[in-house]
Parts: C-alpha cells; structure tokens; sequence
C-alpha cells in the first residue's frame, strides 16, 4: 500500500464498530468489517493501476462516507456499498501523487502541478518551485476563503489563495504529510499538523497574512521520517492525542496534558512502514482502536481492550474461548495457505519442466530512500521490498565508508575488489535474517569524489530474480539545502560567465548538489542556500542565463565547484570565463570550525587505544583507585567510547584529508603547488594545536 490510502468509514446507524477501506498497489480497493476477531468482506474492486491516495468525502456537515481513490491521472468515487459513482479523467501530465476532497472541491497535486477542481470543473492551477508531497485545505465553515496549503520538498509549506502564493512557510525538514489539528483545524480552524522526512512534528497557524508556528518536535531518538498523521481521543479523557506513523515502523501516541507542546505517552514497533494511521471503534464495540496499514500490505490493530482476563489470588490464568479459538483459527489459516504454497510450487515445477516452458522473471516492488542526515553527515538507504529479503549487494565506484546501523540485524561480508581497472571501491554483501522485509544502510561520503552507489536487491522467491537501484553520490554530496545563510562570514567568491542557457546551467547544479529540484526554476534567476553537515560551512548559489555566482566561506567547497562545472560545461564545448575572489580570512574561520572537531575526534582515539592497556592493569592489580581520575573515567566510559569509535570509522582520517585538502586549494587558486609540504602539515596535525596550524597555512 502507499502513504494515506487506508481509512476509517464512518460508523452508521446503531452499530458503534466502523468499516475499513483500503487500497493497494495492484489497484484494488477493498472494504471489510471485524467480526468476531476475523474480517469479513462488504466490497472488492478489480484491479487495475497503482492506488496513490485515498480519500473520504461527502457534502459538508454530513458523514463522509464516500471513497475516492486517485490512480494514475484519474480519480474514482464509490459508495460505502462499492458502487462506483464517478470515474473523472483529469487530463494531468503525470499521475497524481497528493489529494485532499473537502464537499465539492477536489485538490490534486502531481510532482509540481497543483490543481483544484470544484464539481470536477478546472478552478486554479500552480506551479510550485519544487516537488509536492501533501496537500491540505483549511475548512470551509470554519475559514471563509477556500485555503489550499502545499507541502513541498524544499522545506516550505506554500499557501495559496486562488491560483496565486499567498505566503511561505520555511519549516525545519523535508515536509511529507499535513493534518488538519485535532481533525477539524483547531478552533480556529487555521491550525496544520505537518510530519517531515527526518522525523520532526509540528503545529503551525495558517492565518490570512501570516503564519504563526506553536509548536515542533524533534527527533531526538533519530526514528524515521513521519508518513501518516490523525487526532483520535484514544485515552478517552475528551482531548484528542497525536497518532503518528513513521518509515521506521515506529508508531507513536502524543497527549497533550499541558496546553503546550505534546507529550510522548506510548509507542509500538512494527517491522514496517506504516503508510496510513487511523483512530476508530473496529473489532470491538466500546473499545477503540489504532489501525496503521504498512508497506507491504499488513493491517495491525492496537486495541484498548484488556487482553489479559485477571485471576483471582493462586488460579491460574487460563486463555479466554475467544482466544483459544482465534489461536486454532490462525492455524488451520496457516496449514491451509502451507498447502496452497506447496500445490503452486509443484505446478510451478511441473511447468518449467514442461517442453513448452516460458521463463518469467517475477516481478516485485521495493521502496527505496536516499537521504542524507544532518546529525552525523551520513547518507541513509532504506530500502522496503513486499517480500521477504534475501540479501543485498552493495558496489560503490566512489570511496564510501559503510557505518553501523543499531536496528540492522543483517549479516555483512565485505569483498576485496580493485579499484583501478573497474573502479569498484566497494563491494559488500548484506544476508538478511528470515523475514526481514526493511534493510537500513548508512554510508558516508567524501565531498570531491563522486559517482554512483548501486545496490542489488535480491528477494526470497522463485525463480531467483534481482533489482538494481542506482543513487547519485554528488560532487557536494554533504551539503544540505537551508533557508538562508550567515551573511557576516567571510566569502570566497567564483564567477562564471560564458555562451549557456538557464536550463544548462541548472542541470550542473543539480548534478554537483543534493536536493535541488531537477525541473529548471520559474524566472530569470534563481538563489540556493546551503549547509555543509559536517562542518557547518554554507554556500549561496545564485544564477541566471550567462552567469553564475557562487559564495561560500570553504575554499575547498570553490575549489569542487570550479572543478566540476568546468568539467561539464567542456563536455557541452562551451567556453567559461571563470574568475573568483578569495578571502584570506576564510581559511581562518574554516580552521576554527574544523579544529573543536578534530580534537574531540583525537582524544577520543587516545582513549580508545588506552582502553586494552588499562583492562589489563586492572585484571593485574585487583582494583583501579592507585589511576588518576582521567584513567578512571576512560574505564568506566570504556563501552561507550568503543561504541561510538566503532559508530564513526575514519572519522579522524576525514577531518585530517579535509584539512590537506584545504591547504592543497588555498594555494591552488595562487597557483602554487604545495604537495610536497604535505607531511609536514601531518605532523601539526598530529600535534593538535590551532595555533600553530593556522601560522603554517599563514607561512606556507
């Protein structure tokens, strides 16, 4: 299933249980009640293309028991009964990825194109400056105006009124989903709950004229990005909690027991995405009930029913009929399914043996993620498969370094591979454990160097069938889009002048930095801000047909820059007149960043390598009281000191080439040539004194 295609049908009538609806990736929509513990069926639809979203909607002020789904370009309607009412055909270029139904308007989004139709007639269109991952409408009876609110990849909520941006919101992530608060916009009816992709929660207040953010959560455990978003009063004390459902599996329940900022009461693992998240009354009449649909189609329930019968004092517990039977029900299930798989598995033999055999390779889905984490500078690859994973080849034509996952329980070989005649830097294996359908990779990157990750992605079925997935590793692959930058710094300065278009130039800037969208931007010109995650420099891009400016406080981030783009901009033949301005000042300042880091990073192995000694003093001499307090404490931190070295390979070795390459690309733009002098620098290095550091680049 994807993200925010299952939901909660209204309960009607006398009966307090609610229906659940859900589509899936083949197409199918399918509705079903709980009865006694087992689904049964009220409609199911025929396949046909992919279920992107789905929607409840109605006429304002009545229950919104009316099922639209968007498949494709076109967007379907059905009755609770199944009963199709409307199949409209939007004409869009692309297939819709975002929807929102409020009475008789619908809000559409493809990748950039937001479109709104009212009684399926064209209203407004925007084209938005990067991809739209959510789409949300303020409600009508409470907010006058028809309010649409975009949420769009490039960390902005775009507001809009008419076919025209009324204003943006910068908020601190990626945006992937949006929530009205409390299910109806708060009082006001102007609240917006919104989810982003590297796990932060937030509140913000869509007014007329501007937006008043209230509140945001971040990600302090480093759990996944946030897919699914409902308010449901599942405690049953009036106010309604937070249901959230992140990429991780992770499920999580906020109260709000002061009038502030929400509180973390309960959460719950599942193996899985979770895709869509919904509060409701399903199993049980006057229990209520979480309902969170995942990736590969599983529905889970979390129920608020006592599971646990109590025993009086010395009886044993015994298991209630109703579990015992729901028990035998599940096996006689699993036999049943067992026999099928074996019966499809000898016509499967018995046909491939056949003389009219015909091999088909198996097809299967895997939901993939690239991204990069500005806590520790790393690349995250997730990758989802609807079936149960076998292993997966990772091969890297660019020096990467793999880092440890907490939650990865795979089994890693790496192979040795040469990296001159294939240009393979790394080869390595991950075995799945049985059941395993989500694998999480962390790698790091080093800025200069860039290429293609591929990872191979082999599942547990037959006939044995693989699926490559290729992810760009870019020239700046540490730098992160931001809202603005620090104008006090001091800059260094590159500009480009020459015969090229916009759309030229933008296409090198996307192929030399992360997150910048791949369509060619609205207007003459165009500003980008960036963060370097690993040592907080920034650089500002601005750019327009014939010319580009690029201003960062990193030399080497310059030195990259004019490297590559005159690489591409000679594949292309076309003539660059380069110049650029550089502040002797800015080496200081990047020095300054780089050394509280560097000598965190030294001590820390200092430590590490005094760990083994000191456990061997101490096995000898019984006790450790004779050691100064500094050794004591190397003791006593002994586990979590090696599990943070062993968290950040080659972190030392990073800082120290990144310093090299500072010192190489100051005295390159002289045009000196100082690699010779390089092991000299080592040794200061060595030394750890900031001082006498930045006198040798002075000197040099």
């Amino acid at each position: 299933t994807a993200q925010k295609t299952m939901r909660l049908l209204p309960a009607s009538g006398r009966k307090a249980t609610q229906k659940v609806v859900v589509g899936d990736q083949d197409g199918v929509i399918t509705c079903f009640g709980i009865k006694k513990g087992e689904a049964v069926p009220v409609f199911k639809t025929l396949p046909g293309q992919k279920i992107a979203r789905l929607e409840l909607g109605g006429a304002l002020n009545t229950p919104q028991e009316k099922i639209f789904v968007a498949t494709g370009s076109e967007v379907r309607g059905f009755t609770k009964r199944g009963k199709q009412f409307l199949s409209f055909e939007t004409n869009l270029s692309e297939s819709i990825k975002a929807m929102h139904i409020s009475g008789a308007d619908l809000f559409l989004c493809a990748s950039y194109i937001y479109n709104h139709y009212c009684d399926c007639k064209d209203q407004h269109y925007f084209l938005s400056g990067d991809k739209i991952n959510d789409v949300l409408c303020l409600p009508v009876d409470k907010v006058d105006c028809i309010t649409p609110v975009l949420a769009c990849q490039d960390r902005v909520l775009r507001v809009l009124q008419g076919s025209n941006l009324l204003y943006e919101v910068e908020v601190s992530g990626p945006p992937t989903v949006l929530a009205l608060n409390n299910g109806n916009g708060g009082d006001s009816g102007e609240e917006i709950v919104y989810g982003t992709s590297d796990g932060k929660l937030g509140l913000t207040q869509i007014t007329s004229s501007k937006p008043i953010p209230k509140w945001e959560i971040g990600n302090e455990k480093k759990r996944g990005g946030i897919l699914c978003i409902d308010s449901f009063d599942i405690v049953g004390d009036g106010v309604k909690e937070l249901l959230v459902g992140r990429d991780d599996g992770v499920l999580e329940i906020y109260s709000f027991e002061s009038a502030d900022d929400p509180v973390l009461r309960y959460d719950y693992a599942l193996s899985e995405s979770i895709g869509s998240i919904q509060g409701g009354c399903v199993g049980k009449d006057g229990y209520d009930e979480i309902l969170a649909s995942t990736y590969s189609g599983w529905l889970t329930g979390l129920t608020t029913e006592p599971v646990h019968k109590e025993g009086g004092s010395g009886e044993e517990l015994k298991l209630s009929q109703e579990m015992q039977s729901k028990i035998s029900s599940l096996r006689n299930e699993l036999e049943h399914l067992q026999m099928k798989v074996l019966q499809e598995r000898e016509k499967y033999q018995q046909s491939s043996q056949s003389s009219t055999a015909v091999s088909s390779v198996p097809a299967f889905s895997v939901n993939d993620k690239f991204t990069l984490n500005k806590d520790d500078a790393s690349y995250s690859l997730i990758l989802e498969v609807q079936t149960a994973i076998d292993t997966v080849l990772v091969q890297s034509d660019v020096p990467i370094d793999l880092l440890d996952v907490d939650k990865n329980s795979a089994v890693v070989s790496f192979s040795s591979c040469d990296s001159e005649p294939n240009g393979n830097f790394l080869l390595a294996t991950y075995r799945c454990q049985a059941n395993t359908t989500r694998l999480e990779l962390k790698v790091r990157s080093i800025e200069g160097q860039y290429g293609t990750l591929q990872a191979y992605v082999t599942p547990r079925i037959q006939p044995k069938t693989c699926q490559v997935h290729q992810y760009q590793i870019k020239p700046l692959s540490l730098h992160q889009r931001t809202h603005s930058v620090d104008q006090d710094r001091p800059m260094n300065t590159l500009i480009l002048k020459g015969q090229f278009s916009f759309a030229e130039i933008h296409s090198w800037v996307v192929f030399c930095l992360p997150e910048v969208p791949e369509k060619t931007p609205a207007g003459e010109s165009i500003t980008f801000y960036f963060q370097n995650t690993f040592l907080g420099t920034q650089l500002e891009s601005t750019y327009r047909k014939g010319e580009g400016c690029f201003k960062s406080d990193n030399i080497s981030t310059i030195s990259i820059l004019k490297d590559v783009l005159c690489k591409e901009a000679t594949k292309r033949k076309i003539i660059l007149n380069i110049s650029y301005d550089i502040n002797e000042e800015s080496v200081r300042h990047t020095l300054k960043l780089i050394h509280p880091k560097l000598e965190y990073q030294q001590l820390l192995a200092k430590k590490v390598h005094l760990i083994d000694a000191l456990r061997e003093l101490q096995v000898h001499e019984g006790n450790v009281d004779f050691l100064l307090p500094k050794y004591r404490s190397i003791l006593e931190e002994a586990d979590q000191l090696l599990e943070e070295y062993k968290r950040q390979p080659a972190h030392l070795e990073r800082l120290y080439g990144m310093i090299t390459d500072l010192f190489i690309d100051k005295f390159k733009f002289k045009g000196t040539n100082v690699k010779t002098k390089v092991p000299l620098l080592l040794e200061i290095l060595d030394g750890c004194d900031q001082d006498g550091l930045i006198a040798f680049f002075e000197a040099a």
